[in-house]
C-alpha cells in the first residue's frame, strides 16, 4: 500500500508539475514583451440591441463582446487583455493577408505582428467605429485596409474594405480573420470555466458557412458568426504564430479564411483541403469588402431558426454526414432560393435524387454513397450562393466492423515467443504508416497494453465480438483474456489480484538483457515508466477496459452457444464485478471522477441483478451511489486528471440518470451539447471536443482539435439515452447519431482503427497510430441502434436503416452492424436483443402495432432473447432473466408486439 500511494502521489505530482510548468511558460512567453495596445488611452464602448461592444481606443480591436442580456459575460478573452496587449497576439478585429504582385512570391501581412495606433475614420449612420489600419501594417503592403464596425438590425457587423493602392494587379492568396474567443482555460476552476469560457466549431461551407461559439455550460446565449459580402468560409487555419502556448488548457486560436490558395501551395501542399483553395485579384484602384455578421442564438437547438432568419441555407442530413454504402440517406435543403446545380467531388462519389418539397419549404433529396472516402457536395443556388456539404462514405456498417476485427486479430495479433514483458498473446498497438506492430514506444503505455493508448486495440477487438462475434477471433481473444489479461495486466498477488497495471511494458535497462530497448527511442522522459511505476494500480481509468472485456465474454458465454469454452459465464461476470470494486478500493483518487467507458459498470450491475447475484449487485450499487452523490454536490462534476475534460460526462450522466438525479443529468447533457455540434460536415458533426490526446496516444504528437477521437462514441451514449427519454427532441438524435457513426468513420478500407483524424489543414488525414481508438469503438458497440422517428415536416426518418413509408405506417430495414436494438420514437418503444438479430421492423402509427422480423438461427445463436421497454407488452414466450426467449428457425420469423 505504501508503494501504491507513493506512485499515485508521484503521478499526481507529475501532472501538477506539467500544468505548473505550462502555466509558468504561458506567462514567460508573454509578460516579457512590451505592451503595445496603449490600454491607458482608454476604450470605446457601444450598445446595440443584442450586444455590448468594447474596443481598445488605439487599435480599435475588440476588448470585449457581450450579449446585452448577460452584460457581465464576455465572448472574448478580455479577462487576459492586460497580459495579451503585446505584438503578435491576436485579437478579434485583426486581419491576416498573403499578397503577391506580377507573379512574385507570396508575402504575409498581419495587423497583429507589430502594432501602431490606427487612424480613426469619421462615422455616420449605422457605422459605430471605423479606422484605417495602414499604420499597423508594413509600409510595403500594396493595399489599404479599413475596418468598420456596423449595426444591421439587432446584429453587429465587422467589415474590412481592401483597396489596391499600387499601380499593378494585386493577388490576395490568403485572407483570414482571427476568431479570438475565450477558450483559454488556464488557471480556471471548472465552475469558472463553465461560467466564463466558450468553445467554437467551424462549418467550412463557403458562403453558407458559419462559426458556432458556445458557452461551456450549454445554456446560451450562443454566438453565431456568419458570412456577409465576399466572406466565404473556405478554410479554418490554426494560428500557430500566436505565442499563447497551446496545451491541455488552451486548444489555440484559429482564423476564418476567405481565401487560402497561398497556404495550399506552400505549408499545406499535398493535403486534400475541405474546399477548393482560392485567391482573388484586384486591379489598381479596385476595392473589395469582406464582411462578417455576429448574431445571437438563445439556445443551441435554435441555430437553424437563426440561420433561416438571417436568410442563410439550413441543412439537415439524415442520418448525418457519415453514409454507409447500403443506406439511403436523405438531405433537406431550406433556403429562400431554389437549387441551381449540384457538383460532386470526387465525381461519382455521391448520387442524389430529388424527392419532394416539405410543407415548410425544404427540398428533400435521397443521397447514396457510391465511392469510399471523403466526398464534397457543392450546392449552387439560383442567386449564385455556393454551399459545400462534406460527407464521409464508408462501407456498410457490418463490413466496417468485420474489417476492423480481421485487422485487429491478424495484423495486430501479438503472439511472439519469449516476450520479456509477457504481452503474448494479445492485440497490440499498431503503426499504420510503418505497417508494423508497436512493441516499443517512449510512452510506456503505448506498447504496454494498458492505459487508453495501449489497451485501445485489444479493447476494440473484444468489443467487436459483442456485436459481431466470430468463433476464430474469439478463440484468440479467450486466450488473451485467460492468459494475458488475467494475471499479467491485472495483478494476481493476494488481495491486490484485481488491480490493473498502468503498463506491462516498462523501461528498466539494468534488469533486462542487452538489446531489449531500441536505442533510437528517447526513454529519458517521464512517460518511460520503470517497472515499479508501470506496476502502479492507482489509475482508475485502466479499470473500465478490463471490466468491459470480462463483461463481453460473460455476455457471449451466457447468451450464445459454443462461442466461449473452458470457463463458465459466471467467472467472467464475477471478474467484471471484482475489477469494478477494485477500482474504488485501489484507485480512489481518480475513481472520484467519471471514467471513460464507465457505462460498462452500469451494464455489469444490471446483469448482476438479472443473474440473482444480489449481494454483489447491492455492493456495487452502493459504491456507485457514493460516487454519484459526490457528483450531485458539484456544480459541474466533470473533473479528471486534466483541468477540463470531455471524458467523465458519459459516466456522470449514466449514474445521475440511474439514481434519479435528473437535474445533474441535465447539467451533464447540456455540457455535452456545448462541445458536440450538429454541423453539415462529417468531421465536426457529433464530434465531441478533444484536443490533447495526440500527445498521449498519437503518432503525430501535437495539441490539435481531434476529429472523432474516442469522445465522439462515448458522449453519444448519454445523448442517445436522453433522446429515448425525450423523443420529440430531434436535435438529440442528430447529435448522438453524428457521434455514433463518427466513431467508425476513420476506420480504413482494410480495417485499421486510428486514434483520430488530424484537423489541421496541413494534414487532414488519420493519425498513424492505433492509440486509444478502442474506447471510441466501445461507445459504438454498446450504443449502436436503429432509430425510427417521424417529424411533422420531414416525415418518417430512420437512423440506422432504410425506411419505406406508407402514410401512417413505416417499414425499416435494419442496417447497423449489430442489428440488435431498435427504438421506435412515436411509441417510445425500445426493443433490444441479447442474442439474435433484427432484419426489419414495421410500425403503424395509428394502431401502435409493431411487427419485427428476426433472422434465421445460426450455429451459435439458436435462441433470440428479446427485451421490450416502454410498453406493457406480453408475448407468448418464456421469460429468461427478464427477456423473452424465442427459438429461432431456419427461416425468418415474424413476431407481432
Amino acid at each position: 500500500m505504501i508503494k501504491f500511494l507513493k506512485y499515485q502521489f508521484t503521478f499526481i505530482l507529475t501532472l501538477i508539475s506539467i500544468q505548473t510548468t505550462m502555466a509558468q511558460d504561458y506567462w514567460s512567453r508573454i509578460t516579457g514583451k512590451p505592451s503595445v495596445l496603449e490600454l491607458e488611452k482608454g476604450f470605446l464602448t457601444y450598445k446595440t440591441p443584442d450586444f455590448r461592444l468594447k474596443l481598445v481606443k488605439s487599435s480599435q480591436t475588440v476588448a470585449a463582446l457581450s450579449p446585452a442580456s448577460v452584460p457581465d459575460f464576455d465572448f472574448t478573452p478580455g479577462d487576459r487583455l492586460n497580459i495579451r496587449d503585446k505584438d503578435s497576439l491576436y485579437h478579434l478585429g485583426d486581419i491576416n493577408l498573403r499578397i503577391r504582385q506580377a507573379g512574385g512570391a507570396w508575402k504575409s501581412y498581419s495587423t497583429a505582428a507589430k502594432r501602431s495606433a490606427v487612424q480613426p475614420l469619421n462615422t455616420s449612420g449605422n457605422i459605430l467605429a471605423a479606422a484605417d489600419l495602414s499604420a499597423t501594417l508594413p509600409k510595403d503592403i500594396p493595399v489599404s485596409v479599413k475596418r468598420y464596425y456596423e449595426t444591421a438590425g439587432k446584429n453587429l457587423v465587422m467589415r474590412f474594405e481592401i483597396t489596391n493602392t499600387s499601380s499593378e494587379d494585386v493577388e490576395i492568396g490568403a485572407l483570414g480573420i482571427p476568431m479570438i474567443f475565450n477558450n483559454i482555460l488556464e488557471g480556471k476552476s471548472l465552475d469558472e470555466a463553465h461560467a466564463q469560457n466558450v468553445f467554437f466549431d467551424p462549418y467550412t461551407g463557403l458562403e453558407a458557412g458559419y462559426l458556432e461559439v458556445k458557452r461551456l455550460h450549454g445554456n446560451g446565449p450562443d454566438l453565431l458568426v456568419i458570412p456577409g459580402e465576399h466572406m466565404s468560409f473556405e478554410a479554418y487555419r490554426p494560428l500557430l504564430d500566436d505565442p499563447t502556448p497551446r496545451s491541455i488548457v488552451f486548444e489555440g486560436f484559429h482564423e476564418w479564411m476567405a481565401h487560402s490558395r497561398a497556404y495550399a501551395e506552400n505549408e499545406w501542399k499535398g493535403a486534400e483541403q475541405w474546399n477548393v483553395p482560392t485567391s482573388v485579384t484586384l486591379r489598381p484602384g479596385d476595392s473589395r469588402n469582406y464582411t462578417l455578421k455576429f448574431v445571437l442564438a438563445d439556445d443551441i437547438r435554435k441555430v437553424p431558426d437563426v440561420l433561416a432568419e438571417q436568410s442563410r441555407p439550413v441543412v439537415t442530413g439524415i442520418p448525418g454526414y457519415v453514409i454507409p454504402m447500403d443506406v439511403k440517406a436523405h438531405l433537406f435543403l431550406r433556403y429562400t432560393e431554389d437549387v441551381d446545380s449540384f457538383k460532386v467531388e470526387p465525381e461519382g462519389a455521391l448520387e442524389l435524387e430529388t424527392e419532394r418539397t416539405t410543407s415548410k419549404g425544404a427540398q428533400k433529396y435521397a443521397v447514396y454513397g457510391k465511392k469510399w472516402g471523403r466526398a464534397r457536395l457543392t450546392v449552387r443556388y439560383k442567386d449564385g450562393l455556393r454551399q459545400t456539404i462534406h460527407y464521409k462514405i464508408i462501407k456498410p456498417e457490418s463490413e466496417v466492423v468485420e474489417d476492423f476485427g480481421r485487422f485487429l486479430l491478424t495484423e495486430q495479433w501479438f503472439d511472439g515467443k519469449n516476450d520479456p514483458f509477457h504481452r503474448n498473446p494479445s492485440v497490440i498497438s499498431y503503426d499504420y504508416e510503418e505497417k508494423k506492430q508497436v512493441s516499443q514506444d517512449s510512452r510506456a503505455w503505448i506498447a504496454g497494453l494498458s492505459d487508453e493508448g495501449g489497451a485501445g486495440s485489444w479493447l476494440g477487438a473484444v468489443m467487436k465480438q459483442l456485436i459481431q462475434p466470430d468463433k476464430e477471433e474469439l478463440e484468440k481473444l479467450q486466450r488473451f483474456v485467460d492468459e494475458t489479461l488475467w494475471g499479467t495486466i491485472q495483478h494476481s498477488d493476494g488481495p491486490r489480484k484485481y488491480g490493473v497495471k498502468k503498463s506491462v511494458f516498462y523501461y528498466e535497462p539494468e534488469q533486462m538483457p542487452e538489446g531489449t530497448y531500441d536505442k533510437n527511442i528517447d526513454y529519458t522522459t517521464w512517460a518511460a515508466w520503470n517497472r515499479e511505476g508501470a506496476d502502479d494500480v492507482g489509475r482508475s481509468y485502466n479499470y473500465p477496459h478490463v471490466a468491459a472485456a470480462y463483461w463481453v465474454m460473460y455476455r457471449l458465454s451466457r447468451y450464445r452457444t459454443g462461442l466461449v469454452s473452458g470457463r463458465k459465464w459466471d467467472w467472467y461476470l464475477k471478474n467484471a464485478y471484482h475489477t469494478t470494486v477494485a477500482m474504488t478500493k485501489l484507485a480512489p483518487h481518480y475513481a472520484q471522477f467519471g471514467q471513460m467507458e464507465g457505462t460498462v459498470f452500469l451494464l455489469i450491475l444490471e446483469d448482476l441483478y438479472r443473474e440473482g447475484l444480489t449481494e454483489m449487485a447491492d455492493d456495487l450499487e452502493a459504491r456507485m451511489r457514493a460516487r454519484a452523490e459526490h457528483w450531485k454536490g458539484l456544480s459541474y462534476p466533470f473533473g479528471s486528471e486534466m483541468p477540463w475534460d470531455s471524458t467523465g460526462q458519459e459516466e456522470v450522466y449514466a449514474w445521475s440518470d440511474y439514481f434519479g438525479f435528473d437535474k445533474k443529468a441535465l447539467v451533464t447533457l447540456n455540457a455535452i451539447l456545448a462541445y458536440m455540434p450538429v454541423i453539415p460536415h462529417w468531421a465536426y458533426n457529433g464530434n465531441a471536443r478533444r484536443y490533447w490526446d495526440f500527445l498521449y496516444g498519437g503518432k503525430l504528437s501535437r495539441v490539435e482539435r481531434q476529429i472523432h477521437h474516442y469522445g465522439s462514441g462515448l458522449n453519444a451514449i448519454p445523448v442517445l439515452t436522453q433522446f429515448r427519454k425525450a423523443p420529440e427532441d430531434l436535435y438529440l438524435l442528430k447529435t448522438g447519431y453524428g457521434g455514433l457513426l463518427g466513431a467508425i468513420s476513420n476506420i480504413t478500407r482494410d480495417g485499421f482503427g486510428p486514434a483520430a483524424f488530424h484537423s489541421f489543414p496541413s494534414t487532414l488525414q488519420i493519425d498513424g497510430l492505433s492509440g486509444d481508438y478502442g474506447s471510441g469503438f466501445f461507445g459504438y458497440a454498446v450504443n449502436t441502434a436503429t432509430y425510427i422517428t417521424r417529424d411533422d415536416d420531414m416525415g418518417w426518418l430512420a437512423f440506422g436503416g432504410n425506411v419505406i413509408a406508407e402514410g401512417k405506417q413505416t417499414e425499416v430495414e435494419i442496417t447497423t452492424a449489430a442489428r440488435n436494438r431498435v427504438y421506435i420514437a412515436p411509441g417510445k418503444l425500445w426493443l433490444t436483443l441479447d442474442a439474435g438479430t433484427f432484419k426489419k421492423v414495421r410500425y403503424n402509427l395509428k394502431s401502435g402495432q409493431v411487427e419485427i422480423t428476426l433472422d434465421p438461427k445460426d450455429k451459435f445463436t439458436p435462441v433470440a432473447y428479446l427485451r421490450i421497454d416502454g410498453a406493457d407488452k406480453k408475448l407468448p414466450y418464456k421469460r429468461v432473466r427478464g427477456a423473452y426467449a424465442i427459438k429461432l428457425k431456419k427461416q425468418e420469423i415474424q413476431i407481432k408486439i
